[in-house]
């Protein structure tokens, strides 16, 4: 199989987290690195021997070497330099949210389908193996009819109005911070579980901190910050720190999903549960290898991974051996294998979540924030096909 040679935009937390992702996939090389710091560049492409790094994105777009590009920046970045490597001929994956607004998405999705290229939007928690086991036990009936979803993203990063990141400011980020970092996540893996659309929500959200005290130099997502007064600059915040949505799908079903980045002792704590006419499943990202399964007229059960125990269509999605835990950092294997592998074979199928996808999600955050402003139920609009 011919090696396929890739390249990763953005060299902070997310773009470390790419590049050790790709390199796990076989027949890939990830041959070059751009980012604005170039010192940052240099000091993860010397660390990983990759040979070729630019401070401008641009000039590996023009390097015909590069099949494909991995883009790991800041939200706002995401439409225009998805939007250059699809015109020059490069497969993409891009971090979600793929754009910052519903038109954007839709252009991207229209321009992959007629370059005829590749293209994966990073909703990388789908792949954990409870998470597909819980998908194929729905398609299998044993949970039966879908009576109710509920979804929770809980982080505590953002607790104290010291802290700060990029995600913050609206014209990096976009027009929702909590909803659209987290919170898509749930929509995104209650959608990808269940097999069925959001039709309509109702949404509340909600900043706690108006303002933030902005530290003066970068600091990194995730980082402790101790500063005085001054270290930082007092700064008026637009986007929400909590939110919560109810919402239905279709005539029967219902569910709610709450994001917040303000919980005490919550480092990353995505959980999911399905409540069916026969049984419930339930999973939490900070306990990946167990599966809760609960029983009306008989005991409760908790399904620990195991390949060999899984349902043959989830098998695949788990590559050590019960006992083995497989984390967040193996979801990004997941998505990126299957996505080079696609590359490889033009026919195939993907089995990974494209750029439609990203505009699905976009959709439900343009219907989340319309809620919020009008304070009532909005209808989701139907997907729009590539044309």
């Amino acid at each position: 199989m011919k090696t396929i040679k890739t390249a990763i935009i953005g060299t902070g937390f997310m773009g470390r987290v790419h590049l050790e992702a790709a390199r796990r996939c076989e027949f890939v090389e990830v041959a070059a690195i751009a980012g604005r710091n170039t010192d940052a560049a240099r000091r993860l492409g010397a660390g990983f021997s990759v040979p070729t790094i630019v401070a401008d994105y641009r000039d590996l777009l023009r390097d015909p070497a590069i099949d494909a590009v991995h883009i790991c920046t800041p939200n706002a970045q995401h439409f225009p330099m998805a939007k250059a490597a699809l015109q020059a001929g490069k497969h993409v994956i891009c971090e979600k949210p793929l754009a910052t607004s519903v038109e954007e998405a839709e252009e991207l999705v229209s321009l992959a389908a007629r370059q005829g290229l590749r293209n994966c939007v990073c909703h990388n928690l789908r792949y954990y193996p409870m998470v597909q086991q819980m998908r194929r036990m729905r398609e299998g009936g044993d949970l039966g009819e879908i009576l109710a979803v509920q979804g929770t993203y809980f982080q505590d990063w953002l607790l104290y109005d010291t802290d700060w990141n990029w995600r913050i400011d609206t014209k990096v980020s976009g027009p929702s911070r909590c909803m659209a970092d987290i919170g898509s996540h749930c929509f995104d893996m209650a959608e990808h579980v269940t097999g069925m659309s959001v039709s309509s929500l109702c949404a509340d959200l909600q900043t706690f901190h108006a303002t933030r005290k902005q530290p003066k130099q970068s600091v990194e997502t995730f980082a402790n910050k101790m500063l005085t007064a001054d270290d930082y600059i007092e700064t008026a915040v637009d986007t929400e720190d909590y939110g919560t949505v109810i919402f239905r799908m279709g005539e029967r079903t219902r569910g709610c999903v709450t994001a917040s980045q303000i919980s005490a002792g919550r480092k990353n704590r995505l959980s999911i549960e399905v409540c069916g006419s026969k049984s419930s499943v339930a999973w939490n990202q900070e306990r990946p290898d167990e599966l809760w399964v609960g029983q009306r007229n008989s005991a409760n059960e908790i399904y620990v991974k195991d390949p060999s125990l899984l349902k043959p269509e989830a098998r695949s999605y788990a590559d050590l051996p019960g006992g083995h835990s497989e984390g967040y950092d193996d979801t990004f294997k997941q998505v990126f294998c299957r996505f080079y592998a696609s590359i490889a074979a033009p026919d195939a199928a993907p089995e990974y979540p494209g750029f439609v996808d990203g505009l699905r999600q976009l959709a439900i955050l343009d219907s989340v924030l319309q809620s919020h402003r009008t304070r009532g139920w909005v209808d989701v609009p139907e997907l729009i096909s590539a044309k």
